[in-house]
């Protein structure tokens, strides 16, 4: 292998040039705060956006009057006030409580189908290795996700299915310790906290307000040293780079 070819194969995929993203996000509010700066960008660029949000989010109200079902009620309408206000045109959503999931192999096939009927170049999850992650929905979710993005290109997976075979070229990690590729939010960060305030039931305005002083000041530091001033942080791979790869953690 020539010096060129192991350059490629230990760099993270490009994504800039993506005409369609798919944003998979284990509860509705996800996207917006682990990357909605960037899904801005994309949309600012003509990227057709779409959003798999994975539960309802039913357990994600204080209001101890409100049923689960008025919860995911309220949470399905935040959810696509903040998608839109970023850019998202497109929203796909899995009938899953919060807070229940726990079987890889079968989420990994219902998101595997959402992925060969939308024929994205690149998918976006939460990063289901970061330390100390106590979610489990998040694990469950980066990993199917990251499973769904290795086996969509077969032509029989997930058995009995009657979609097309569809390979993405790169998966992103957001919410991860470990970025390789920072992308710049300078213009769009206004419009992440924006789309955030859209989820009225999740964020007090104290938390919004804390939250903007940690993402802004993360923002600079992604940034250091780029020709921007604030920056989002993914882990970007290739479908090469998620199995038996063992130097994934180096790319």
């Amino acid at each position: 292998m020539d010096s060129s070819a192991l350059h490629t194969l230990m760099a993270p995929p490009e994504l800039t040039g993506c005409r369609k993203i798919l944003c998979v996000q284990p509860h509705p509010d996800d996207n917006e705060v682990g990357m909605g700066g960037i899904i801005a960008s994309f949309a600012e660029k003509d990227c057709e956006i779409h959003y798999l949000t994975v539960t309802n989010g039913d357990l994600g109200a204080e209001d101890e009057q409100l049923s689960h079902e008025e919860i995911a009620k309220i949470r399905r309408v935040e959810l696509e006030a903040a998608g839109r206000m970023l850019g998202a045109t497109e929203f796909h959503q899995l009938q899953h409580g919060d807070g229940t999931l726990d079987h890889v192999p079968s989420l990994a096939e219902e998101i595997a189908e959402i992925i060969r009927s939308v024929q994205p170049e690149a998918l976006f999850c939460p990063d289901p290795w970061l330390a100390y992650e106590a979610h489990h929905d998040h694990i469950v979710v980066g990993k199917a996700t990251a499973q769904a993005f290795l086996l969509a290109g077969l032509a029989r997976y997930p058995k009995g299915t009657s979609t097309k075979p569809w390979q993405p070229q790169a998966i992103g990690f957001y919410f991860s310790s470990e970025p390789n590729t920072v992308i710049d939010i300078t213009g769009t960060f206004e419009q992440k906290f924006a789309a955030m305030a859209q989820h009225r039931s999740q964020f007090s305005d104290e938390l919004l307000a804390l939250y903007r002083l940690y993402f802004a000041e993360k923002g600079r530091q992604l940034a250091r040293d780029k020709d921007f001033e604030m920056g989002e942080g993914l882990k970007v791979l290739s479908p090469l780079h998620m199995h038996c790869f063992v130097d994934a953690k180096r790319i």
